[in-house]
Protein backbone atom coordinates (compact mmCIF):
# COMPACT_ATOMS: atom_id res chain seq x y z
CA UNK A 1 0.00 0.00 0.00
CA UNK A 2 1.30 3.65 -0.78
CA UNK A 3 0.52 6.36 1.72
CA UNK A 4 0.08 10.05 0.39
CA UNK A 5 2.85 11.88 0.98
CA UNK A 6 0.61 14.80 2.05
CA UNK A 7 -0.92 12.79 4.77
CA UNK A 8 -0.39 14.28 8.04
CA UNK A 9 1.58 11.91 10.32
CA UNK A 10 -0.51 10.29 13.37
CA UNK A 11 0.61 11.94 16.13
CA UNK A 12 -0.81 11.23 19.28
CA UNK A 13 -1.56 14.61 21.79
CA UNK A 14 1.01 15.55 24.46
CA UNK A 15 0.56 13.71 27.68
CA UNK A 16 -1.28 14.87 30.51
CA UNK A 17 0.13 14.75 34.28
CA UNK A 18 -2.42 12.48 34.94
CA UNK A 19 -1.01 9.82 32.41
CA UNK A 20 1.96 9.75 34.39
CA UNK A 21 0.49 9.64 37.67
CA UNK A 22 1.93 6.04 38.25
CA UNK A 23 5.26 7.30 38.60
CA UNK A 24 4.58 9.77 41.77
CA UNK A 25 5.32 8.03 44.68
CA UNK A 26 4.19 8.89 48.22
CA UNK A 27 8.01 9.71 49.77
CA UNK A 28 9.29 11.10 52.80
CA UNK A 29 8.28 10.46 56.47
CA UNK A 30 4.45 10.28 56.03
CA UNK A 31 4.33 8.39 58.91
CA UNK A 32 4.88 11.21 61.53
CA UNK A 33 1.39 12.74 60.91
CA UNK A 34 0.31 9.60 63.29
CA UNK A 35 0.10 10.96 66.92
CA UNK A 36 1.70 7.48 68.19
CA UNK A 37 4.82 7.90 65.22
CA UNK A 38 5.91 11.27 65.25
CA UNK A 39 8.88 10.97 67.05
CA UNK A 40 9.71 7.83 65.24
CA UNK A 41 13.10 7.93 62.75
CA UNK A 42 13.26 6.37 59.31
CA UNK A 43 15.68 3.89 60.74
CA UNK A 44 12.93 3.11 63.37
CA UNK A 45 10.27 2.93 61.01
CA UNK A 46 11.53 0.76 58.93
CA UNK A 47 12.75 -1.97 61.11
CA UNK A 48 10.82 -5.04 60.62
CA UNK A 49 10.65 -6.12 64.20
CA UNK A 50 9.26 -2.91 65.34
CA UNK A 51 6.72 -3.06 63.02
CA UNK A 52 5.55 -6.37 64.07
CA UNK A 53 6.22 -5.05 67.52
CA UNK A 54 3.93 -2.03 66.76
CA UNK A 55 1.07 -4.01 64.88
CA UNK A 56 -2.64 -3.11 66.49
CA UNK A 57 -4.61 -5.84 67.43
CA UNK A 58 -7.46 -4.48 69.06
CA UNK A 59 -9.43 -1.17 68.77
CA UNK A 60 -8.24 0.05 72.29
CA UNK A 61 -4.74 -0.54 70.70
CA UNK A 62 -5.58 1.49 67.37
CA UNK A 63 -7.41 4.65 69.39
CA UNK A 64 -4.26 4.84 71.32
CA UNK A 65 -2.52 5.38 67.92
CA UNK A 66 -4.95 7.67 66.24
CA UNK A 67 -5.50 9.62 69.30
CA UNK A 68 -6.71 12.93 68.39
CA UNK A 69 -7.08 11.81 64.03
CA UNK A 70 -10.76 10.59 64.62
CA UNK A 71 -13.60 10.89 66.99
CA UNK A 72 -14.59 8.71 69.22
CA UNK A 73 -17.82 7.65 67.66
CA UNK A 74 -15.36 6.25 64.91
CA UNK A 75 -13.69 4.29 67.06
CA UNK A 76 -17.00 2.91 68.68
CA UNK A 77 -18.22 2.66 64.98
CA UNK A 78 -15.09 -0.21 64.39
CA UNK A 79 -15.57 -1.60 67.59
CA UNK A 80 -19.16 -2.72 66.59
CA UNK A 81 -17.80 -4.04 63.18
CA UNK A 82 -15.58 -6.16 65.25
CA UNK A 83 -18.03 -7.44 66.57
CA UNK A 84 -19.19 -8.87 63.62
CA UNK A 85 -16.71 -9.63 61.36
CA UNK A 86 -15.19 -13.30 60.94
CA UNK A 87 -11.69 -11.70 61.05
CA UNK A 88 -9.76 -10.47 63.57
CA UNK A 89 -7.75 -7.17 63.40
CA UNK A 90 -3.99 -6.86 62.99
CA UNK A 91 -2.83 -3.74 60.81
CA UNK A 92 1.56 -2.89 60.64
CA UNK A 93 2.14 0.67 60.97
CA UNK A 94 2.86 0.82 57.96
CA UNK A 95 -0.84 -0.25 56.91
CA UNK A 96 -2.06 2.33 59.51
CA UNK A 97 0.20 5.46 58.17
CA UNK A 98 -1.31 4.84 54.43
CA UNK A 99 -4.89 5.74 55.50
CA UNK A 100 -6.31 9.04 55.29
CA UNK A 101 -7.35 9.76 58.90
CA UNK A 102 -8.88 12.98 57.81
CA UNK A 103 -11.81 10.92 55.93
CA UNK A 104 -10.96 7.09 57.22
CA UNK A 105 -15.13 6.47 55.99
CA UNK A 106 -14.13 6.58 52.70
CA UNK A 107 -10.37 5.62 52.73
CA UNK A 108 -9.66 2.48 50.75
CA UNK A 109 -6.91 1.08 52.93
CA UNK A 110 -9.03 1.38 55.79
CA UNK A 111 -12.18 -0.10 53.93
CA UNK A 112 -10.06 -3.21 53.60
CA UNK A 113 -9.29 -3.77 57.50
CA UNK A 114 -11.27 -2.09 59.62
CA UNK A 115 -14.80 -2.67 59.04
CA UNK A 116 -17.60 -0.20 60.06
CA UNK A 117 -20.59 -1.41 62.08
CA UNK A 118 -22.39 1.57 60.83
CA UNK A 119 -21.76 0.29 57.21
CA UNK A 120 -21.96 -3.56 57.21
CA UNK A 121 -24.65 -5.12 54.75
CA UNK A 122 -26.56 -8.15 55.65
CA UNK A 123 -25.19 -10.94 53.89
CA UNK A 124 -26.11 -12.62 50.70
CA UNK A 125 -27.82 -15.45 52.21
CA UNK A 126 -25.55 -17.70 50.25
CA UNK A 127 -22.38 -16.77 52.22
CA UNK A 128 -20.41 -18.87 53.59
CA UNK A 129 -16.74 -19.56 55.71
CA UNK A 130 -14.99 -21.46 53.02
CA UNK A 131 -16.71 -20.68 49.72
CA UNK A 132 -13.65 -22.35 47.84
CA UNK A 133 -14.47 -25.51 49.11
CA UNK A 134 -10.78 -25.61 49.95
CA UNK A 135 -11.03 -28.07 52.93
CA UNK A 136 -13.16 -30.05 51.34
CA UNK A 137 -10.87 -30.54 48.18
CA UNK A 138 -7.87 -31.34 51.07
CA UNK A 139 -6.08 -34.55 51.05
CA UNK A 140 -4.32 -33.81 54.30
CA UNK A 141 -4.66 -31.08 56.74
CA UNK A 142 -3.38 -27.95 54.97
CA UNK A 143 -2.59 -28.84 51.47
CA UNK A 144 -5.34 -28.46 49.06
CA UNK A 145 -5.39 -30.24 45.72
CA UNK A 146 -8.08 -29.31 43.00
CA UNK A 147 -6.11 -28.34 39.89
CA UNK A 148 -4.96 -31.72 38.16
CA UNK A 149 -1.00 -30.01 38.14
CA UNK A 150 -1.44 -27.78 41.35
CA UNK A 151 -1.86 -27.91 44.40
CA UNK A 152 -1.64 -25.13 47.78
CA UNK A 153 0.28 -25.58 50.63
CA UNK A 154 -0.68 -23.65 53.94
CA UNK A 155 1.92 -23.71 56.27
CA UNK A 156 0.45 -21.60 58.81
CA UNK A 157 -2.12 -19.56 59.43
CA UNK A 158 -0.98 -15.98 60.56
CA UNK A 159 -0.31 -12.77 58.51
CA UNK A 160 1.07 -9.71 58.98
CA UNK A 161 -2.28 -7.66 58.65
CA UNK A 162 -5.74 -9.20 58.34
CA UNK A 163 -7.89 -8.54 55.81
CA UNK A 164 -11.51 -8.35 56.17
CA UNK A 165 -12.04 -10.09 52.94
CA UNK A 166 -9.72 -13.36 53.33
CA UNK A 167 -11.26 -16.05 51.69
CA UNK A 168 -9.88 -18.18 54.74
CA UNK A 169 -11.57 -16.53 57.36
CA UNK A 170 -11.84 -19.82 58.04
CA UNK A 171 -8.83 -20.50 59.54
CA UNK A 172 -6.77 -17.42 59.99
CA UNK A 173 -5.61 -15.51 62.55
CA UNK A 174 -7.08 -16.12 65.91
CA UNK A 175 -10.68 -17.00 67.18
CA UNK A 176 -13.36 -14.43 66.40
CA UNK A 177 -16.91 -13.47 68.26
CA UNK A 178 -18.48 -15.19 65.22
CA UNK A 179 -15.65 -17.71 63.83
CA UNK A 180 -13.84 -20.67 65.61
CA UNK A 181 -11.03 -21.29 63.57
CA UNK A 182 -10.22 -24.58 61.78
CA UNK A 183 -6.29 -25.07 63.23
CA UNK A 184 -3.53 -24.67 60.45
CA UNK A 185 -0.73 -23.41 62.90
CA UNK A 186 2.93 -24.45 61.98
CA UNK A 187 3.39 -28.38 62.51
CA UNK A 188 6.38 -30.34 61.01
CA UNK A 189 4.20 -33.66 60.96
CA UNK A 190 1.50 -31.95 59.23
CA UNK A 191 4.23 -30.43 56.48
CA UNK A 192 5.65 -33.72 55.98
CA UNK A 193 1.94 -35.23 55.54
CA UNK A 194 1.63 -32.75 52.84
CA UNK A 195 5.30 -33.18 51.20
CA UNK A 196 4.80 -37.08 51.34
CA UNK A 197 1.20 -36.31 49.40
CA UNK A 198 2.88 -34.07 46.52
CA UNK A 199 5.07 -36.96 46.29
CA UNK A 200 3.35 -39.08 45.50
CA UNK A 201 1.30 -37.56 43.10
CA UNK A 202 3.76 -37.21 39.64
CA UNK A 203 1.25 -35.11 37.70
CA UNK A 204 2.00 -32.00 40.59
CA UNK A 205 4.01 -29.63 38.90
CA UNK A 206 3.27 -26.39 40.15
CA UNK A 207 2.87 -25.56 44.21
CA UNK A 208 1.79 -22.44 46.30
CA UNK A 209 3.26 -21.66 49.48
CA UNK A 210 0.62 -19.77 50.93
CA UNK A 211 -1.29 -19.65 54.30
CA UNK A 212 -1.24 -17.40 56.07
CA UNK A 213 1.57 -15.25 54.55
CA UNK A 214 5.25 -16.54 53.79
CA UNK A 215 6.44 -13.11 55.19
CA UNK A 216 5.78 -14.84 58.86
CA UNK A 217 7.58 -18.46 58.01
CA UNK A 218 11.14 -17.96 59.59
CA UNK A 219 13.87 -17.60 57.29
CA UNK A 220 14.78 -21.38 58.22
CA UNK A 221 11.30 -22.87 56.98
CA UNK A 222 11.92 -20.83 54.02
CA UNK A 223 14.60 -22.94 53.10
CA UNK A 224 13.08 -25.95 54.79
CA UNK A 225 9.79 -25.60 52.75
CA UNK A 226 11.59 -24.53 49.62
CA UNK A 227 14.23 -27.65 49.50
CA UNK A 228 11.65 -30.19 50.73
CA UNK A 229 9.38 -29.39 47.61
CA UNK A 230 12.33 -28.27 44.99
CA UNK A 231 13.75 -31.70 46.11
CA UNK A 232 10.45 -33.54 44.78
CA UNK A 233 11.65 -34.20 40.96
CA UNK A 234 8.57 -33.60 39.25
CA UNK A 235 7.62 -30.88 40.81
CA UNK A 236 8.51 -27.96 38.82
CA UNK A 237 7.89 -24.37 40.03
CA UNK A 238 7.16 -22.65 43.40
CA UNK A 239 5.16 -19.88 44.45
CA UNK A 240 5.50 -17.97 47.84
CA UNK A 241 2.48 -15.82 48.67
CA UNK A 242 2.32 -12.66 50.45
CA UNK A 243 0.79 -9.65 50.79
CA UNK A 244 3.71 -8.71 52.56
CA UNK A 245 5.16 -5.65 49.80
CA UNK A 246 1.64 -4.32 50.56
CA UNK A 247 1.62 -4.11 53.73
CA UNK A 248 5.13 -4.16 55.38
CA UNK A 249 7.64 -3.57 52.30
CA UNK A 250 10.49 -2.32 54.61
CA UNK A 251 11.09 -6.01 55.50
CA UNK A 252 12.92 -6.36 52.38
CA UNK A 253 15.09 -3.69 53.70
CA UNK A 254 16.02 -5.06 56.89
CA UNK A 255 14.83 -8.41 57.53
CA UNK A 256 18.30 -9.74 55.28
CA UNK A 257 18.11 -13.53 56.34
CA UNK A 258 14.40 -13.71 54.78
CA UNK A 259 15.75 -11.81 52.21
CA UNK A 260 18.48 -14.60 51.39
CA UNK A 261 16.46 -17.35 52.66
CA UNK A 262 14.21 -16.36 49.50
CA UNK A 263 16.74 -15.83 47.22
CA UNK A 264 18.83 -19.03 48.24
CA UNK A 265 15.31 -20.85 47.00
CA UNK A 266 15.54 -19.12 44.28
CA UNK A 267 18.90 -19.70 43.19
CA UNK A 268 18.85 -23.49 43.65
CA UNK A 269 15.46 -23.47 42.14
CA UNK A 270 16.95 -22.19 39.21
CA UNK A 271 20.12 -24.33 39.20
CA UNK A 272 17.96 -27.15 38.49
CA UNK A 273 15.67 -25.52 36.09
CA UNK A 274 12.62 -25.11 37.84
CA UNK A 275 10.74 -21.59 38.68
CA UNK A 276 10.36 -20.22 42.28
CA UNK A 277 8.28 -16.39 42.21
CA UNK A 278 7.00 -14.45 45.02
CA UNK A 279 3.09 -13.96 44.43
CA UNK A 280 1.70 -11.02 46.03
CA UNK A 281 -1.30 -8.56 46.71
CA UNK A 282 -1.89 -5.08 46.23
CA UNK A 283 -5.44 -3.98 46.29
CA UNK A 284 -5.35 0.45 46.00
CA UNK A 285 -2.50 2.03 44.21
CA UNK A 286 -2.16 4.55 47.43
CA UNK A 287 -0.19 1.27 49.32
CA UNK A 288 2.66 1.91 46.98
CA UNK A 289 5.24 3.75 47.83
CA UNK A 290 8.60 4.79 47.81
CA UNK A 291 9.40 2.45 50.96
CA UNK A 292 7.99 -0.04 48.31
CA UNK A 293 9.39 0.92 45.32
CA UNK A 294 13.04 0.10 47.41
CA UNK A 295 11.87 -3.61 48.25
CA UNK A 296 10.76 -4.01 44.65
CA UNK A 297 14.13 -3.17 43.31
CA UNK A 298 15.84 -4.96 46.00
CA UNK A 299 14.00 -8.50 44.76
CA UNK A 300 14.28 -7.66 41.15
CA UNK A 301 18.19 -7.25 41.43
CA UNK A 302 17.90 -10.53 42.50
CA UNK A 303 16.17 -12.02 39.66
CA UNK A 304 13.20 -12.73 41.96
CA UNK A 305 10.42 -12.28 39.72
CA UNK A 306 7.23 -10.63 41.49
CA UNK A 307 3.05 -11.16 40.08
CA UNK A 308 0.12 -9.33 41.75
CA UNK A 309 -3.51 -10.57 42.38
CA UNK A 310 -5.48 -8.20 43.29
CA UNK A 311 -9.25 -8.40 44.66
CA UNK A 312 -11.82 -6.17 42.95
CA UNK A 313 -13.49 -4.53 46.39
CA UNK A 314 -15.99 -2.07 46.25
CA UNK A 315 -15.16 1.08 47.20
CA UNK A 316 -11.50 0.39 46.97
CA UNK A 317 -10.62 -0.15 43.40
CA UNK A 318 -13.79 -0.38 41.39
CA UNK A 319 -13.37 2.20 39.29
CA UNK A 320 -11.78 2.49 36.05
CA UNK A 321 -9.08 5.56 36.88
CA UNK A 322 -8.42 3.45 40.59
CA UNK A 323 -7.99 0.34 38.39
CA UNK A 324 -5.41 1.45 35.85
CA UNK A 325 -3.27 3.54 38.54
CA UNK A 326 -2.58 0.39 40.23
CA UNK A 327 -2.06 -1.74 37.26
CA UNK A 328 0.65 0.87 35.93
CA UNK A 329 1.99 1.67 39.51
CA UNK A 330 2.85 -2.05 39.60
CA UNK A 331 4.42 -2.26 36.61
CA UNK A 332 6.30 0.75 36.85
CA UNK A 333 7.75 -1.59 39.43
CA UNK A 334 8.29 -4.26 37.72
CA UNK A 335 5.49 -6.50 39.51
CA UNK A 336 3.46 -7.89 37.22
CA UNK A 337 -0.41 -7.50 37.39
CA UNK A 338 -1.52 -11.14 37.06
CA UNK A 339 -5.21 -11.21 38.24
CA UNK A 340 -7.69 -9.44 39.62
CA UNK A 341 -10.44 -11.84 41.62
CA UNK A 342 -13.77 -11.07 41.91
CA UNK A 343 -14.47 -10.84 45.78
CA UNK A 344 -14.90 -14.84 47.49
CA UNK A 345 -18.61 -15.54 48.79
CA UNK A 346 -17.19 -14.86 52.27
CA UNK A 347 -19.45 -13.63 55.19
CA UNK A 348 -19.60 -10.66 56.92
CA UNK A 349 -18.17 -8.31 54.03
CA UNK A 350 -21.03 -7.76 51.88
CA UNK A 351 -20.28 -4.12 51.67
CA UNK A 352 -17.47 -4.93 49.84
CA UNK A 353 -18.46 -6.98 47.10
CA UNK A 354 -19.20 -5.95 43.39
CA UNK A 355 -21.13 -7.94 40.24
CA UNK A 356 -19.89 -10.04 37.86
CA UNK A 357 -20.64 -7.36 35.36
CA UNK A 358 -18.76 -4.70 37.45
CA UNK A 359 -16.02 -6.78 37.00
CA UNK A 360 -16.74 -7.22 32.99
CA UNK A 361 -16.66 -3.57 32.43
CA UNK A 362 -13.79 -2.82 34.31
CA UNK A 363 -11.61 -5.76 32.16
CA UNK A 364 -12.68 -4.37 29.26
CA UNK A 365 -11.54 -0.82 30.25
CA UNK A 366 -7.90 -1.73 31.10
CA UNK A 367 -7.08 -3.93 28.51
CA UNK A 368 -5.48 -2.22 25.49
CA UNK A 369 -4.73 0.82 27.84
CA UNK A 370 -0.76 -1.41 28.63
CA UNK A 371 1.55 -4.31 27.64
CA UNK A 372 -0.70 -7.61 27.35
CA UNK A 373 2.03 -9.26 30.13
CA UNK A 374 1.18 -6.49 32.57
CA UNK A 375 -2.44 -6.66 31.87
CA UNK A 376 -4.24 -8.69 34.48
CA UNK A 377 -6.98 -11.26 33.83
CA UNK A 378 -10.11 -11.05 35.53
CA UNK A 379 -11.97 -14.16 36.95
CA UNK A 380 -14.02 -15.89 39.15
CA UNK A 381 -12.68 -18.25 41.60
CA UNK A 382 -15.72 -20.30 41.12
CA UNK A 383 -17.52 -21.05 44.49
CA UNK A 384 -17.64 -24.97 45.44
CA UNK A 385 -13.98 -25.60 44.10
CA UNK A 386 -14.30 -25.13 40.16
CA UNK A 387 -11.10 -22.49 39.96
CA UNK A 388 -10.45 -19.40 38.76
CA UNK A 389 -13.13 -18.87 35.42
CA UNK A 390 -12.59 -15.84 33.47
CA UNK A 391 -15.41 -13.38 34.26
CA UNK A 392 -16.51 -13.57 30.24
CA UNK A 393 -16.78 -16.81 30.66
CA UNK A 394 -20.09 -17.84 32.52
CA UNK A 395 -22.57 -20.35 30.77
CA UNK A 396 -25.62 -18.40 31.71
CA UNK A 397 -25.59 -15.03 33.71
CA UNK A 398 -28.97 -14.13 35.23
CA UNK A 399 -28.34 -10.22 35.66
CA UNK A 400 -32.15 -9.00 37.67
CA UNK A 401 -31.05 -11.67 39.80
CA UNK A 402 -27.60 -11.29 40.05
CA UNK A 403 -26.66 -15.27 39.17
CA UNK A 404 -24.45 -16.37 36.66
CA UNK A 405 -23.11 -19.83 36.21
CA UNK A 406 -19.83 -21.06 35.59
CA UNK A 407 -18.71 -24.83 34.11
CA UNK A 408 -15.13 -26.09 34.84
CA UNK A 409 -14.36 -29.09 32.59
CA UNK A 410 -11.20 -29.22 32.95
CA UNK A 411 -11.32 -28.81 36.91
CA UNK A 412 -14.83 -30.46 37.78
CA UNK A 413 -16.00 -31.46 34.38
CA UNK A 414 -19.83 -31.89 34.51
CA UNK A 415 -20.23 -29.94 37.20
CA UNK A 416 -21.79 -26.17 37.70
CA UNK A 417 -20.72 -23.85 39.69
CA UNK A 418 -23.02 -20.30 40.93
CA UNK A 419 -21.47 -16.91 41.66
CA UNK A 420 -24.34 -14.21 43.35
CA UNK A 421 -23.68 -10.24 42.92
CA UNK A 422 -24.24 -8.51 46.05
CA UNK A 423 -27.81 -7.79 47.18
CA UNK A 424 -27.41 -3.91 47.36
CA UNK A 425 -27.17 -4.08 43.54
CA UNK A 426 -30.03 -5.78 42.65
CA UNK A 427 -33.56 -4.47 42.58
CA UNK A 428 -35.86 -4.44 45.61
CA UNK A 429 -38.46 -7.08 43.74
CA UNK A 430 -34.98 -9.52 43.41
CA UNK A 431 -33.74 -8.32 46.75
CA UNK A 432 -37.19 -9.39 48.54
CA UNK A 433 -36.98 -12.47 46.23
CA UNK A 434 -33.51 -13.74 48.11
CA UNK A 435 -35.40 -13.19 51.55
CA UNK A 436 -37.87 -16.40 50.26
CA UNK A 437 -36.36 -19.65 50.41
CA UNK A 438 -39.09 -21.10 48.37
CA UNK A 439 -37.94 -18.71 45.14
CA UNK A 440 -34.65 -18.51 46.16
CA UNK A 441 -34.15 -21.87 45.46
CA UNK A 442 -36.55 -21.59 42.17
CA UNK A 443 -34.65 -18.69 41.31
CA UNK A 444 -30.83 -20.93 40.90
CA UNK A 445 -32.98 -23.84 39.72
CA UNK A 446 -33.59 -22.44 36.70
CA UNK A 447 -30.68 -20.27 36.27
CA UNK A 448 -29.25 -24.02 36.25
CA UNK A 449 -31.48 -25.13 33.71
CA UNK A 450 -30.61 -22.11 31.50
CA UNK A 451 -26.89 -23.32 31.98
CA UNK A 452 -27.66 -26.72 30.48
CA UNK A 453 -27.62 -28.96 34.26
CA UNK A 454 -27.90 -29.17 37.91
CA UNK A 455 -25.89 -27.36 40.36
CA UNK A 456 -23.09 -30.32 41.57
CA UNK A 457 -20.85 -27.83 43.10
CA UNK A 458 -20.48 -24.71 45.67
CA UNK A 459 -23.16 -23.71 48.35
CA UNK A 460 -27.02 -25.77 48.84
CA UNK A 461 -29.90 -24.28 47.37
CA UNK A 462 -31.77 -24.20 50.77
Amino acid sequence: MVVSASRPPALKPPVSAADLEHRSLRGGEFWRAIPAYSSIDEPTFLNHIWQGQHSVKTPDELLATITGLVPDAFIEDVRAGFARAPMAVRLSPYVIASINWQQPEQDPIRRQFLPLGSTLEQDHPMLTLDSLHEQQDAPVPGLTHRYHDKALFLPLNTCPVYCRFCTRSYAIGSDTAIVDKVDLHPDRERWQAAFDYIASRPELEDIVISGGDAYQLPPKHITTIGEALLGIEHVRRLRFATKGLAVMPSKILTDSAWVDAISGVVAHGRSLNKDVVIHTHFNHPNEISEITQKAANVLFQRGITIRNQTVLIRGVNDTEATMLLLVRRLSYLNIHPYYVYMHDLVRGVEDLRTSLAQAQELEQAIRGATAGFNTPMFVCDAPGGGGKRDVHGYAYYDRENGISVFRAPSVKPGQLFCYFDPLAGLSAAAQARWQDPTERAAMIVAALHQAGGELQGGPSIK
